[in-house]
């Protein structure tokens, strides 16, 4: 994931299917210990079923402990994934959105970095799709869900 023009976060994942516009992969958690973000723990163990679109400006993430207990889903507002050379690279727009498994707790994340990377002004056509993205992402979150996007 690249943020800013610079390399936010790299990982191995495994491949689970590409039909040529979506692409699923697998991986664990891949940061050094626990991440708390209050809402949700992110820590060893835990499986995320990552969900990226060549023509979509967001990636979707499933994420379950290591027993398989869904925690839920971990949205990123992206460029639309680049896949090239075995290698997926997105660039991280700041906005994220929160999914509970149960779907009752829907958070938007990252407003205020967002409004605070300049992206409006440098980029305004790609600052409007980012927002239309978030927009969309929780429309489907708080309606029929995630499970028709991600697995059909």
């Amino acid at each position: 994931m690249v943020k800013a023009g610079r390399t936010k976060i790299r990982y191995p994942a495994s491949v689970v299917s590409d039909d040529g516009t979506h692409l699923v992969v697998s991986a664990p958690w891949a940061a050094p210990g626990v991440r708390d973000f209050g809402f949700v723990r992110f820590e060893p163990g835990d499986v995320f079923t990552e969900h990226y679109w060549r023509d979509r400006w967001y990636a979707v993430k499933e994420v379950r402990a290591g027993d398989g207990a869904l925690k839920g889903w971990y949205c990123d507002v992206t460029r639309p994934a680049v896949v090239a050379g075995g290698r997926v690279e997105v660039e991280d727009l700041d906005l994220d959105l929160w999914v509970s498994a149960d779907g009752a707790t829907v958070l938007r994340l990252d407003e205020d970095e967002f409004a605070a990377s300049g992206l409006a002004d440098r980029d305004p056509e790609a600052a409007a799709e980012a927002v239309r993205s978030l927009y969309r992402l929780e429309l489907r979150a708080r309606g029929a869900g995630f499970q028709g996007l991600l697995y059909h």
